[in-house]
């Protein structure tokens, strides 16, 4: 059985070093202003439906949900939700008046004028954040 071998040159040695060796400041100054959130408390199983304001799909994993009163949870399910980042649009049917980890999400494809079931994915914990701008008002 053949293994790949992987080889690096001494520039690009030193350079993945450097990369770790930046500031924190520098590193965060770098990452797009979503992914500089922090948490700011313990995760929750459940969010109250009624208080959802709106929601931020991020990427292919994570999605934050506004509230009333101005907080927003941030949800990273337990696997990417292929399509979930492209469409920015999903949906979810629960029973219940709240919205929990154990709840599944749908992608809405937009095809034409018509939305089209996408991938189905589970959600995980709901993690209060908060922005490097909320820290400064």
């Amino acid at each position: 059985m053949r293994r790949p071998i992987f080889a690096l040159s001494v520039a690009s040695t030193a350079a993945a070093i450097a990369a770790f060796a930046l500031p924190a400041t520098a590193m965060e100054d770098e990452l797009p202003e979503w992914q500089q959130a922090r948490a700011i408390g313990t995760a929750e199983r459940c969010i109250p439906l009624r208080q959802i304001r709106s929601t931020e799909v991020r990427d292919d994993q994570t999605i934050d949900f506004v509230m009333t009163g101005g907080r927003t949870y941030r949800n990273t399910l337990s696997h990417r939700c292929g399509g979930l980042r492209f469409e920015r649009a999903f949906s979810y049917s629960t029973s219940l008046s709240q919205l929990c980890s154990s709840d599944i999400i749908t992608v809405l494809n937009r095809t034409g004028g018509a939305f089209m079931r996408g991938a189905s994915c589970g959600l995980g914990e709901f993690t209060p954040i908060e922005f490097p701008e909320d820290e400064e008002e």
